[in-house]
């Protein structure tokens, strides 16, 4: 076995109780996962993307750490703004103190708020806007259908963007999970400013829906991957909550109980890091025990909840797992 490093030392040594030792517990846990030949989803909520999250989970890419991730289409797309766009990014220390008429001075100078960093709309979104589409209509032109995610493989792999690169490009967690071209679940994807242009295409009649693959061939693919890939177990590690994380997590309900493939495995492990409070009706919020009256977790399925920011928490865990 790998000697740990000295983040992974520190948080051995430290975390010791509460949240803090949920973090060790879930780390250690997650490894065992990997040590025993399981597989490992890594769902990913919010704005992981623009919070860079990158510089460290694309190690994690490159070194086997993950074999699936479930996202929004909003981390499938500013993974790749921030690599062609990063200079331009603004950071607003005092987001808590803005007015409503400073909120407006931004969006009139092209700056799309995420909490403390603003996006450029021109460097980022238009940026990538005039290539994806040319890699869209290609496909619609010939009659082919990808998922959203294969699209930005496709983007990603071409080159055309390379002149816009303006972090290194081992930083890019999209980039490394192109390279692999790893199996990404990207539920909602209609709801992202991809999402969004896409559709403005439809409406003016330059694309055919169809020509996108939608989120049930999504869930018909991770039903397949699932299958093929579960004889030693797979777990599922969850930043945040949303739809990122119960889209994936229940294609083992909907093959034990709708296909009636009795004999398919539970999620052998589960972790979420979240900052959402337990309240009437919460998913993001629910104790992961109530997964089990779903049919998604065992009785003895390994379950960690740490409370916390996922910004802090997940560069820990994973840098746990680099040996770090």
């Amino acid at each position: 076995m790998k000697t740990k490093g000295a983040i992974s030392q520190f948080i051995e040594k430290y975390y010791l109780h509460f949240n803090a030792a949920s973090v060790v517990d879930a780390a250690k846990a997650y490894e065992a996962q990997l040590e025993n030949g399981a597989k490992m989803l890594v769902s990913l909520a919010g704005a992981m993307s623009t919070a860079e999250l990158g510089k460290i989970f694309a190690e994690m890419i490159r070194q086997d750490k993950v074999q699936i991730i479930s996202c929004t289409g909003a981390n499938l797309e500013e993974d790749i703004m921030n690599l062609v766009a990063h200079s331009h990014y603004k950071r607003v220390p005092n987001y808590r103190d803005l007015t409503p008429q400073e909120e407006w001075d931004l969006l009139e100078k092209g700056l799309n708020r995420v909490t403390d960093t603003c996006i450029p709309e021109e460097e980022a979104f238009r940026r990538l806007q005039q290539h994806i589409f040319k890699i869209w209509k290609d496909a619609d032109d010939a009659g082919e259908r990808y998922l959203p995610h294969e699209f930005m493989y496709k983007m990603l792999l071409s080159g055309v963007l390379e002149e816009y690169y303006e972090i290194d490009l081992k930083d890019s967690w999209m980039y490394a999970a192109a390279e692999k071209n790893l199996p990404i679940i990207c539920p909602g994807w209609e709801d992202s400013t991809m999402g969004n242009i896409f559709a403005s295409y439809v409406l003016k009649g330059e694309l055919k829906a169809s020509t996108m693959k939608s989120g049930i061939e999504y869930m018909t693919f991770l039903a397949d991957w699932y299958t093929n890939n579960s004889e030693n177990g797979i777990g599922f590690f969850q930043i945040g909550g949303g739809i990122a994380g119960d889209f994936p997590i229940c294609v083992v309900p909907m093959l034990y109980q709708d296909m009636e493939r009795e004999d398919t495995p539970f999620w052998s492990y589960f972790c979420q890091i979240s900052d959402s409070t337990t309240s009437y009706g919460s998913y993001s919020g629910a104790v992961p025990n109530e997964k089990i009256t779903w049919g998604k977790l065992d009785v003895n399925t390994p379950k960690f909840i740490i409370e916390s920011d996922a910004t802090i928490v997940a560069p820990l865990v994973f840098a746990y797992l680099l040996d770090m």
